[in-house]
């Protein structure tokens, strides 16, 4: 029996690294059984026959973490790659990521590509909030090639999801991680000024730096359905400095004398979030009537 991590899966196959050499395997029937199945990035045991360098997953470890969408385990943290123009920076969006990574526990860097097309550097504003989050930030441009060092840094050593919408780069900022690494990469569509999907599956691709990183698909919506209304206040980090309220279930919507809301009047939370978190909470709040 070997242990590897899962790599790739495509149509019933996972292709499991064991630092030795990749096997192509196939889920043993009990995963079905039990409705359990293996995603890229779990930790499992096989066994394979040497020759064919084929063979079955037999266990899979217990998961640290576990993304929906992209359906991926065992991450450190999440690069968002979005770009300063072409496609604009869609805010709700950026948001919703925001949310469902801290819903799934995972470390947050934000990516703001192609930042030489802003000529007006409306970006900034958008690093505003992020700084008052307290998000680490990574700027780049694969054209100029700014910020690949620190994009190579903050990689370095990690398994690393990029998430972003079609049409961010992500594809194009990963080739210039590794040399020889060579990544499909789509045009930009004219007609709806969003790019192609170049990555149909979640794939975790070694780095020489060290690490992984995992090309997934560019999506444009994310559902947070499952979230509690209550707890939507928890998914925003930057309340926790500010939840000294009258009222010890606060929800920092209504409620007098609220601390977050006190600190959105003083500039210390970014008004857009907060917009956006009360936005959020009268959606959830509506799901739960039904």
């Amino acid at each position: 029996m070997k242990t590897g991590v899962i790599t790739k899966g495509i149509g019933g196959f996972y292709y499991v690294d064991t630092g030795e050499d990749v096997y192509e395997c196939r889920a043993r029937g009990k995963f079905r059984l039990k409705n359990i199945t293996p995603l890229v990035g779990d930790v499992a045991d096989i066994e394979a026959d040497e020759t064919s360098k084929q063979g079955y997953v037999l266990n899979i470890h217990p998961r640290t973490n576990e993304m929906v969408r992209p359906a991926i385990a065992n991450v450190d943290q999440v690069m968002m790659v979005f770009a300063a123009k072409r496609p604009d920076i869609n805010m709700t969006l950026l948001q919703r990521f925001l949310i469902y990574a801290e819903y799934v526990g995972l470390n947050i860097i934000v990516c703001l590509n192609k930042i030489d097309l802003d000529e007006n550097q409306d970006y900034l504003e958008v690093v505003k909030m992020l700084q008052s989050i307290s998000y680490p930030i990574v700027l780049t441009s694969t054209k100029k090639l700014i910020g690949i060092d620190e994009l190579k840094s903050a990689l370095k050593n990690k398994t690393t999801v990029f998430a972003g919408p079609s049409g961010a780069g992500k594809s194009s900022l990963l080739n210039l991680v590794q040399t020889g690494l060579v990544l499909k990469t789509g045009d930009l569509s004219k007609k709806i000024d969003r790019g192609t999907h170049t990555t149909r599956h979640a794939e975790l691709i070694n780095l020489e730096i060290g690490g992984r990183v995992a090309d997934t698909p560019g999506f444009t919506s994310l559902e947070l359905n499952n979230i509690e209304a209550e707890k939507l206040q928890f998914l925003f980090p930057e309340f926790e400095r500010f939840s000294d309220c009258k009222f010890s279930r606060c929800l920092h919507d209504t409620e007098p004398q609220c601390g977050v809301k006190e600190a959105v009047k003083q500039e210390k939370i970014s008004p857009i979030r907060y917009e956006y978190y009360i936005s959020l909470l009268k959606e959830l709040k509506e799901i739960r009537r039904y």
